[in-house]
């Protein structure tokens, strides 16, 4: 980069984003207690919400997996952006200008990272093909839309374009905007030949593909004239930004919809999603030229908020074709990956939204999605209608097929349910109905067994389960308690017993008062508590934290800078090579306080200090007595000053027993 962007840009950069709204774009939040939010772990899969975000304090940590930072290292992480290219992103979306070290207003175009080169000529593309949709040769291209029910706004609203014919009207476009041919190539926009370089889409309408946060990454392409030999669909091929088994077309529009209704639709096609969103059903996205997977199910679980409760609806749509059969029985493959609810909408006639659309207008579409049957039940039917029911075999055989499907129904009150559907359409007893499954279910592997939703949902639990699916919710610290000790017994040879136990009262006033010292300074005496001696801290990793608080430069920190005070002590714990606590700090600093509003949030916090003071003035006593106890009792001057010291002590505690 031409230099470093100044530390005061860097601060009002942070000052100006809200780490929820960013957050927002990639994980459904749910509020967690005052000033705390919490969603399902974009770093990791998880089936119940661990990750913690507190917008005032800046701060994101995941209790599942460890990780935590602030808004620049949370996209650095997830969009694998440099330091610089994340404060760049942010400061355009705050409205704030760079200025660099060096004196420069902006870094030099050739050295501005790749991601971000790439992003920028993904930009200029799409608004060539933009104004090219307007151009005498792209009729026909405006015809096929405008036939399809998309009119001027709405071609503008998703952006599709016309790409001309010709080899290197898009090429020549972006070098005349100095991107280099090696940038066009890892673009994926041209393509490479013996010939030479040339522009991948040619004599085909185009759709822009864009992330979450709206940003162009790739392109989607329709062909029109009968000459071109290539295939119907063309998209942009795996680069730098672009990975379709990762990306849903629509989703930077759909996505507050999806997060507010708690429901998503998965759609085949670009114009499908077009007609469903123009019809009132702003929840529906597609797959970019590959079949919905594993990627996929962990970005729509992030935006659902999908969680125990299984509050969810995830509905799929498909042509009525084989091959939307198929493509609907592979979602069901992937079924068991959601605790919400899915459901197949399959039209009658087996339209898509498009057609349906066209043919019956936007309360069709709409109807279409109402009308949605659970997944179970559409994938018995497919496996049931395979078969020749007028014969015994057939019926035999419809059974069968049919067993597999309900053995992975977990749910004890739901799959008889559906053994009684599969005997009552196959025309067989309940009885044999109920034995296929029992031997599908026998003939599974063992350990391979999936949890499914209905176990998580409908049947009963012991103790254990309860607890991990939040009816009796766990401690956190004394899991982390437990762990720490784990390890601590690992590190002395495994043996347990010589393992130091701690005060669990102690150690929660330990922990309470490093939170509020992280999270709310303006309650904490800064001199006080920097000034504590270590000792205070019973358990050794909160007494590292404390450590790494005065490294950072204390608590006057804390208040001179709230939002970077917890980066920078978990910056000191890195710098220490002490990972393992500064996963702990990032805990610390998001997990919610044990109070309902800002005014009981205040008076914890300086009740939760207050205790600690008092603690470490405890300790204080403790060691006067000690030495009072040791000392010549005949030297009256040295026991005279213990007692006062002793008694102003005492009364310092009971001032302080005020507070708690």
């Amino acid at each position: 980069m031409a230099g470093l962007i100044r530390r005061e840009d860097i601060d009002e950069v942070r000052s100006r984003t809200r780490l929820d709204e960013v957050v927002g774009e990639y994980v459904t939040l749910r509020g967690a207690g005052v000033g705390s939010m919490k969603g399902l772990c974009p770093f990791h899969d998880e089936k119940s919400p661990s990750f913690h975000v507190r917008p005032q304090v800046g701060m994101y940590h995941c209790f599942g997996c460890g990780e935590s930072g602030d808004v620049f290292t949370f996209l650095q992480k997830l969009d694998g952006l440099t330091f610089v290219e994340t404060v760049e992103r942010l400061a355009e979306r705050a409205g704030v200008q760079l200025t660099y070290e060096e004196g420069g207003t902006g870094p030099d175009r050739e050295e501005v990272g790749r991601r971000q080169r790439l992003i920028e000529a993904h930009q200029v593309a799409e608004e060539f093909f933009r104004t090219q949709l307007g151009s005498p040769e792209a009729a026909q291209a405006r015809e096929y839309l405008h036939g399809r029910g998309f009119d001027e706004p709405a071609l503008a609203h998703f952006g599709v374009g016309y790409a001309p014919r010709g080899w290197d009207n898009l090429l020549k476009t972006l070098r005349g905007r100095g991107f280099t041919t090696e940038e066009l190539i890892a673009s994926g926009m041209v393509s490479e030949g013996q010939r030479g370089v040339y522009d991948r889409f040619r004599g085909r309408i185009v759709w822009p593909i864009r992330d979450v946060t709206g940003r162009t990454i790739g392109f989607g392409a329709r062909k029109l004239y009968e000459d071109d030999q290539g295939p119907k669909y063309l998209n942009t091929p795996e680069t730098a930004l672009y990975h379709k088994a990762q990306v849903l077309y629509g989703l930077d529009l759909a996505k507050r919809a999806i997060s507010k209704t708690r429901r998503v639709v998965i759609v085949e096609g670009y114009t499908d999603v077009m007609a469903a969103h123009l019809a009132g059903v702003e929840q529906a996205v597609a797959t970019c030229g590959t079949a919905f997977g594993e990627e996929h199910v962990k970005i729509v679980r992030r935006l659902l908020g999908d969680d125990a409760a299984g509050t969810g609806e995830v509905v799929f749509t498909f042509d009525g074709d084989e091959a939307g059969q198929k493509a609907a029985l592979r979602a069901f493959e992937l079924n068991e990956q959601f605790l919400s609810q899915t459901f197949v909408a399959v039209e009658r006639e087996g339209r898509d939204p498009s057609d349906l659309r066209m043919a019956a207008g936007d309360a069709a579409v709409r109807e279409l999605i109402d009308s949605r049957r659970p997944l179970f039940e559409f994938a018995l039917t497919s496996a049931i209608d395979r078969f020749d029911l007028s014969t015994v075999e057939g019926r035999v055989g419809a059974v069968r097929a049919a067993a597999p499907v309900l053995a992975e129904i977990r749910d004890a009150a739901i799959r008889p349910q559906y053994e009684r559907f599969v005997a009552g359409r196959a025309g067989m007893d309940i009885y044999e109905v109920s034995e296929a499954v029992r031997r599908s279910r026998s003939r599974r592997p063992r350990g391979g067994q999936r949890q499914g939703r209905g176990q998580q949902q409908g049947q009963s639990r012991g103790p254990d389960q309860r607890r991990q699916h939040g009816q009796q919710r766990p401690n956190p610290y004394q899991e982390q308690t437990a762990g720490r000790i784990e390890a601590y017994a690992e590190e002395l040879g495994g043996e347990a017993a010589a393992v130091p136990e701690y005060d669990p009262a102690a150690v929660r006033i330990e922990r309470g008062a490093l939170q509020v010292a992280l999270q709310q300074p303006q309650f904490v005496n800064a001199t006080l508590f920097d000034g504590l001696n270590g000792e205070v801290f019973t358990h050794p990793d909160l007494r590292r934290v404390h450590a790494h608080m005065r490294a950072a430069g204390g608590v006057r920190t804390g208040l001179a800078d709230p939002g970077a005070w917890p980066e920078k002590v978990m910056a000191a714990a890195a710098s220490a090579g002490e990972d393992r606590v500064r996963s702990l700090i990032g805990g610390l600093a998001v997990e919610p306080l044990p109070a309902a509003d800002a005014g009981e949030v205040e008076r914890y916090s300086r009740a939760i200090i207050a205790r600690l003071f008092d603690a470490d003035m405890a300790r204080i006593a403790s060691e006067l007595h000690s030495r009072l106890q040791r000392s010549d009792p005949a030297d009256l001057e040295t026991s005279s000053a213990l007692l006062n010291q002793l008694q102003i002590l005492e009364q310092q505690r009971a001032r302080l027993r005020q507070l708690m």
